[in-house]
């Protein structure tokens, strides 16, 4: 009789046991979470990007990962973005690379000029295996799970006076992202870098703290740069790339399919995003004339010995350094294979 009961009682504890685990498998198939997309731009690929990347998690998850898109810094500066990320209060940031140094200096390598040619041949780069593996795990001990990697633009010069040869530069006090891959490449050109967050350009042009900036008309037309300066020099040089991080605490925390979901959509949308940026640089090339804007090349012998200057900063920049050398040759090689 006593083991009879005893056994009641085991099969009744099972079954406890049993529900309890199912209820609770039950709430976190119902739990929604919630990721704050963050990006110092608006209506450039990154911002597209993270509109599409929004949409089809909250399609794939059946409405379990819901998404809210700040753009033009709404949520900061950079660097207050990427430690945001870091520490979970943002879940994901999509922010060129090099802006990243700061947790590892490698994430600079992709701001090498020289690397790539082309958008087609910029985003073939960021889709090569070895540089998506070498760029997305950068940040894993940092707090941070990286989810994409794709070129934003190509980079031009935006000027209150027109740089229309190689010695307008001279003298300048251009503003740079936060790498030595550009400061070094600027002051090839006799020009002084300013590194300085995308947010302070306009009116630091305006008050003459710098003479003009280096970036992409996919953000000078749509963020209305032509107030402070109407001309750009499409030097092409180096490529503006778009990490997509997403915080590692967060990420950890999602149960196993949604996780999956958030590395697949991504990847899905670095593929995507390739034609919808090259259309995206087509229209705000033709934006910004449009808006009294004026875009100059330099002369064929000029960009060509631009491009000579140029052909050594990687080296010289990370010769010193074995780690940031590594990450260098890994895209060098990369994008020859890719060319």
């Amino acid at each position: 009789m006593t083991f009879g009961i005893a056994n009641l009682a085991a099969r009744a504890g099972i079954f406890h046991l049993a529900l309890t685990l199912t209820f609770n498998a039950a709430c976190a198939q119902d739990k929604t979470y919630t990721m704050k997309m963050t990006l110092p731009t608006l209506n450039d690929p990154s911002y597209f990007y993270a509109k599409a990347y929004a949409a089809a998690l909250e399609k794939d998850s059946g409405g379990r990962i819901r998404s809210e898109i700040y753009p033009a810094s709404q949520l900061g500066t950079i660097p207050r973005q990427i430690e945001g990320t870091q520490f979970g209060a943002i879940q994901c940031a999509l922010i060129p690379p090099e802006f990243f140094v700061g947790v590892d200096e490698r994430f600079e390598v992709m701001a090498a000029p020289g690397l790539v040619d082309s958008m087609e041949h910029g985003e073939r780069l960021a889709a090569d295996a070895a540089v998506k593996r070498a760029m997305l795990e950068l940040g894993a001990n940092k707090g941070l799970h990286g989810v994409a990697l794709f070129m934003n633009a190509p980079q031009s010069v935006i000027a209150k006076n027109a740089i229309r040869h190689l010695v307008d530069f001279k003298g300048k006090k251009i503003r740079v992202l936060a790498s030595p891959f550009q400061t070094q490449a600027i002051e090839r050109l006799g020009a002084t870098p300013v590194a300085m967050t995308l947010g302070d350009v306009v009116p630091a042009i305006q008050q003459g703290a710098i003479d003009g900036a280096v970036g992409g008309i996919v953000v000078w037309t749509p963020m209305h740069f032509q107030d402070a300066a109407k001309y750009v020099t499409e030097t092409g040089q180096p490529a503006v790339y778009a990490i997509v991080e997403v915080s590692k605490s967060w990420y950890d925390a999602l149960p196993a399919d949604l996780r999956k979901i958030v590395d697949d959509d991504a990847a899905m949308q670095q593929t995507a995003i390739t034609p919808v940026a090259i259309d995206i640089v087509a229209k705000a090339r033709e934006g910004w004339r449009d808006a009294g804007g004026e875009l100059i090349s330099l002369p064929p012998d000029e960009q060509a010995q631009m491009m000579q200057t140029f052909a050594s900063v990687g080296a010289d920049v990370s010769k010193a350094k074995p780690l940031l050398n590594e990450a260098y040759q890994i895209v060098t090689e990369a994008a020859k294979r890719t060319r």
